[in-house]
């Protein structure tokens, strides 16, 4: 893939992806205004999140990552691929649907295990409740992600990042709907009603996003059709890697476990200690959802423009390519990531506080703590997924799984002595710096497993410009840090100078320091925004 071509498909994703990330942290910001950052939002969140817990467990990975190298190799077949992504989608379809009946059985012991500090509390029934209306969106979940990997192979990139947007559209109308009466619920007093049109209206916007993509991919020339034949070689070998994945992702949800385990059961003591804030579940999701937005612009669109060419240069055994296209992406993604991390850790709670304006000003300071402590975790984070993406290429599937296992190991003993050394209402803020140290581990490791296919990244490829990118970020933050109270206007409009300000003199500093990869890429955008006005 060529530099010209990899920036302007990742510029195609990057545009989108900014409209779905944004319209999601409205979505996000309009939860939190409907049901707050207290118990009751940790209710609906921790059953939101079972679909993408059970998702990821059974086939996420593998959709996301391992399918692709198999789908590119398909469309080289003489019907173009489309047996073979037939059996896929049918096999993908049936596993997921009974998945679904599944998890809505025991949807209870499911609460049981994620949240056990609520098994005889009002909050057990009612986290249930919202469970079984969200747990259908497995199905559409693993169908978009699947639709999204085939026009990803046929380098139709831009529906898959659009498409989520319609996904948030519907969720902030049904938030709309409810926030006039937002200071009425309670678990106490919520409604069945209220729980259904809360549950199945969240999911709805699930089935837009998958639907929405099978009119595009029927435009790229794939044909799908139902198919049981599902002991063809090229099924097997795909299944057989998959299978690894299921490693790979049991690590990450059991290290996830421990997270809503000990940030729920936070709460709770909290509670009885007399701590009105909301310090659970809740503030860390949220601190997370913004905490993903640079990550997700950038590092996302980057490595799903990337991941075909590597995919292809692996094909042709150049080990090379797959090297310098490695590197053109770390150092790419820092470029915005590095500074973000800086932002969060200096300004983590002027942020939320101007982006939470529905709730108490001591719930949005407490989740821009976590944001604060999450924030220099982006950068590893970043790194950790495009060296990941590398081995994807390789289809070493066993030394991803070792990766995971390493970072989530360290993520999980981080997050325990969090909460033995830390009190409940600072917990969820040690859960948040427990997962960024443990990326530091992760991306050392992956990168390091990649020399075994003669990809070797050096130091001074990647942690010299880092360095100078956080160097430039912190030399005009950190001044605007401390007198941040001398500037004028409220929480949005203060928010507003000091990002303003410490973009300006990020620039600024890195032309100084003649840090060429910021200043070609502002320069590319000038040259862009001038030849548009033409």
């Amino acid at each position: 893939m060529s530099k010209h071509s990899m920036a302007r498909s990742s510029t195609i994703m990057a545009v989108g992806t900014i409209v779905s990330r944004v319209t999601g942290l409205i979505r996000g910001l309009m939860l939190v205004a409907v049901l707050g950052t207290t118990i009751l939002g940790d209710t609906f969140n921790v059953a939101n999140t079972m679909p993408n817990i059970i998702y990821n467990l059974i086939i996420g990975g593998a959709l996301t990552a391992v399918f692709v190298p198999q789908i590119v190799r398909a469309t080289h077949d003489a019907d173009g691929g489309n047996a073979f992504i037939s059996r896929l989608v049918t096999a993908t379809t049936v596993l997921l649907g009974s998945m679904v009946v599944i998890s809505t059985i025991i949807a209870p012991l499911l609460v049981r295990i994620f949240a056990t500090e609520y098994v005889g509390r009002p909050e057990f029934g009612l986290t249930v409740s919202f469970m079984r209306y969200c747990l259908p969106q497995i199905l559409f979940m693993g169908l978009y992600a699947l639709l999204s990997q085939i026009a990803n192979a046929k380098h139709r990139f831009g529906p898959m990042m659009w498409a989520p947007v319609l996904n948030n559209i519907i969720a902030i109308a049904i938030f709309f709907f409810f926030l006039k009466d937002a200071h009425k619920l309670s678990v106490g007093s919520i409604s069945h009603s209220q729980v259904a049109w809360l549950g199945l209206g969240t999911t709805a916007g699930f089935v837009a996003q998958a639907l929405i993509l099978i009119p595009v991919i029927k435009r790229t020339g794939i044909q799908i059709r139902p198919r049981w034949d599902w002991r063809d070689p090229s099924m097997k070998k795909s299944l057989h890697l998959a299978s690894w994945t299921l490693a790979f992702a049991a690590i990450s949800q059991i290290s996830y476990l421990i997270t809503v385990n000990i940030s729920t059961r936070a709460a709770v003591h909290a509670l009885k200690e007399g701590v009105t804030t909301g310090v659970g579940f809740s503030p860390y999701s949220n601190a997370l959802l913004i905490f993903m937005l640079p990550h997700s612009v950038i590092t996302i669109s980057v490595v799903t423009a990337l991941l075909p060419a590597l995919a292809k240069y692996v094909i042709d055994k150049r080990p090379n390519l797959v090297h310098d296209e490695l590197v053109k992406a770390i150092r790419l993604v820092g470029i915005i990531t590095v500074p973000s991390s800086v932002a969060f850790l200096l300004f983590g709670p002027v942020i939320t506080k101007a982006l939470f304006v529905g709730i108490p000003t001591g719930d949005a300071s407490y989740i821009g703590r976590v944001l604060a402590a999450l924030g220099l975790g982006l950068a590893p984070m970043s790194v950790n997924l495009i060296a990941l993406r590398g081995l994807n290429a390789f289809e070493n599937v066993k030394l991803q799984v070792l990766s995971n296992f390493i970072m989530n190991a360290v993520g999980a003993i981080l997050c325990v002595l969090a909460e033995i050394l830390l009190a409940p209402k600072w917990v969820t803020v040690g859960l948040g710096a427990a997962l960024s140290g443990s990326y530091f581990i992760g991306a050392w490791w992956t990168i390091r497993v990649l020399r075994r296919y003669e990809v070797n990244i050096k130091i001074r490829e990647t942690v010299f410009l880092y360095a100078k990118l956080f160097f430039a970020a912190l030399v005009i933050a950190l001044p605007l840090f401390l007198l941040q109270s001398k500037l004028p206007g409220g929480n949005f409009s203060h928010l507003i100078e000091l990002l303003g300000l410490s973009g300006v003199g990020y620039l600024a500093i890195a032309k100084v320091l003649r840090i060429k990869e910021v200043t070609n890429l502002f320069n590319l955008l000038l040259k862009r925004n001038s030849s548009s006005q033409r």
